[in-house]
């Protein structure tokens, strides 16, 4: 069993590290085009779908500050297996839901299942590639997660042509029970020093992150540009669908823009990685994000019925979300590989939260046309620029 695991060297170490994040994203972008569907389905409001996302992203931030410590312990393989089946058994109570509650509640349980995937990959990058190559490892398997939900939305749309929703949640397990037997059989365990559960060491190796100079800083100005993705997404289905009027089979064919800019990103972080500071590529990509808000709010207010000026943009907002995440990801975990699977962990609470509560705001504010969206796009990118300046201009150190 042991001579099956993949080397560091491996380009198909890498490609299944991206198999694992993208459990995260597909479990968002594959049952996009189903919300209007299912909202008249559960005879329920776009308020109450929106709260769907909402619940998969609190179940996702929440134990993120549980797998975190438990990976220092006991490992990194175990908890991914473990949370990946949570992920599998949970995709099969939403197909199974009859209820816009019990939808709910499979939702926070499969964002409960969904968060070791893309938390511990990320520890396993940091544990394998070290602080220095972290950065272009991060960026590579972006570009290469960026694949699934290329064509997720595109399938979950032609799928619901000749199938019922549920059938989403089912390939979903299917995808989830994959994995499970993939990382088992081709991962390698890299834990490099065992963590003690105490309560008072998780909460000291918290502390030592939160005081940390730029893990806060850099933590949140990143997950207030993924706040503007899920406000983004979590509304996309009902401005195209319901109020654009793009056919459901079609809807899947706007992410392609959007997939395609990220992709491009992550391309470009990788090739910066080498040559420019982490903190200047972070500092770029969100300006770049606040551009294209902007521009997406504008040119929207002066043509409301294109759908070119919402889609053009957001391929280079995308852009934008490329050049932060991995580089953000790379300072903020640098200094801590004692206790990367925490900071992970940590990272992700915070990004997962704040975009939970970035969505359910957006669901309520939303109802015939797309401003709370962009309003709110605006607004995340802008905290997050100022967040990512004051890490550039203060020149806080990275490892």
């Amino acid at each position: 069993m042991a001579s099956r695991y993949l080397k560091p060297e491996s380009p198909w170490l890498l490609a299944l590290l991206a198999a694992l994040v993208a459990l995260g994203p597909l479990s968002v972008d594959m049952y996009l085009p189903a919300m209007p569907l299912m909202m008249r389905a559960l005879d329920t409001d776009i308020a109450q779908m929106h709260l769907t996302l909402s619940a998969y992203l609190t179940g996702f931030a929440v134990f993120h500050l549980i797998c975190g410590p438990l990976a220092d312990r006991f490992g990194r393989k175990p908890i991914l297996g473990g949370g990946t089946l949570i992920f599998v058994a949970a995709c099969l109570g939403c197909a199974q839901s009859s209820t816009i509650e019990e939808l709910l509640l499979f939702r926070f349980l499969q964002g409960i299942g969904a968060c070791v995937g893309p938390t511990l990959a990320r520890t396993v990058t940091r544990d394998i590639f070290g602080p220095r190559r972290a950065a272009r490892a991060l960026s590579l398997i972006a570009m290469l997660m960026a694949l699934g939900p290329a064509v997720a939305p595109t399938i979950g749309g032609f799928v619901l042509l000749v199938l019922p929703w549920p059938v989403i949640f089912l390939f979903l397990a299917v995808y989830g029970a994959l994995m499970v037997v993939l990382l088992q059989v081709y991962l390698p365990e890299s834990l490099p020093q065992r963590q003690s559960l105490h309560p008072v060491s998780i909460v000291r190796n918290y502390a030592e992150l939160v005081m940390d100079p730029s893990f806060l800083s850099v933590t949140v100005a990143s997950a207030l540009v993924y706040s503007g993705l899920m406000a983004y997404l979590s509304s996309s289905s009902f401005v195209y669908i319901d109020m654009l009027g793009v056919p459901v089979q079609y809807f899947g064919f706007i992410f392609l823009s959007t997939v395609a800019g990220y992709m491009a990103g992550s391309a470009i972080s990788a090739r910066l990685a080498s040559r420019w500071d982490s903190r200047r590529t972070m500092l770029v990509g969100n300006a770049l994000c606040v551009a294209t808000a902007v521009v997406m709010w504008l040119a929207h207010t002066q043509f409301p019925t294109n759908i070119w000026v919402l889609m053009l943009p957001m391929s280079c907002y995308a852009i934008g979300m490329g050049l932060v995440l991995p580089h953000a990801m790379a300072i903020a975990m640098a200094p801590f590989p004692h206790i990367a699977g925490t900071a992970s962990a940590l990272l992700g609470f915070l990004q997962m939260g704040l975009s939970a509560l970035g969505t359910a705001l957006v669901g309520v504010l939303l109802e015939d046309t797309p401003q709370p969206m962009l309003a709110s796009m605006v607004a995340f990118t802008l905290c997050g620029l100022a967040l990512a300046l004051r890490v550039y201009v203060r020149r806080i150190p990275q490892a």
